[in-house]
């Protein structure tokens, strides 16, 4: 009897363990996450969509951020602290400023690629709930181009003027 009592609780508690369990998940999609910018620098402002899928089983409650950053980046994240919800039903999704991030003058020309990730879950928990990628591309200006161009094309013309020979000062 007292093993028959003991199966009983057992398959109890494992079917109430399963009915509670959570899922805490979130889908997170940034609107424009390859942005440009200039050797210059400036400040990038990255806007995101977060939604809670109906598959969870109760609020998921949004604590805290996480990011990795290439180096020389700087990542300002008020925009999730300050306009973030600090929770999402199931079914529920919110689009807002996500993060500030800072480009330093005179970086070099390249891709710099970095993530961000939203923390929380149940109330009292801290899981990574989605994470995403996005892409700085830092080009020289048109501008800068352009008279680069020019400055290359010219020397070309004087160069063909001369009948494509260097100077006897040139050489000497």
């Amino acid at each position: 009897m007292k093993r028959l009592i003991y199966v009983v609780a057992t398959l109890l508690s494992l079917c109430l363990s399963s009915v509670t369990a959570r899922a805490d998940v979130l889908t997170l999609t940034l609107t424009s996450p390859l942005q440009e910018m200039s050797p210059n620098g400036g400040i990038l402002e990255f806007e995101a969509t977060v939604s809670a899928p109906l598959s969870n089983l109760d609020n998921v409650y949004l604590n805290g951020d996480a990011y990795t950053l290439a180096d020389p980046l700087t990542l300002h994240d008020s925009g999730f602290f300050s306009d973030f919800p600090l929770a999402l039903a199931p079914g529920e999704s919110f689009t807002g400023f996500l993060f500030k991030l800072t480009v330093p003058a005179g970086i070099s020309n390249g891709m710099y690629a970095s993530s961000f990730s939203i923390l929380g879950g149940g109330l009292g928990e801290t899981n990574t709930l989605a994470t995403v990628g996005f892409n700085v591309n830092v080009v020289p200006e048109p501008s800068s181009m352009l008279l680069m161009s020019t400055a290359i094309l010219a020397g070309l013309v004087r160069f063909r003027k001369k009948g494509g020979r260097l100077s006897a000062q040139a050489t000497a």
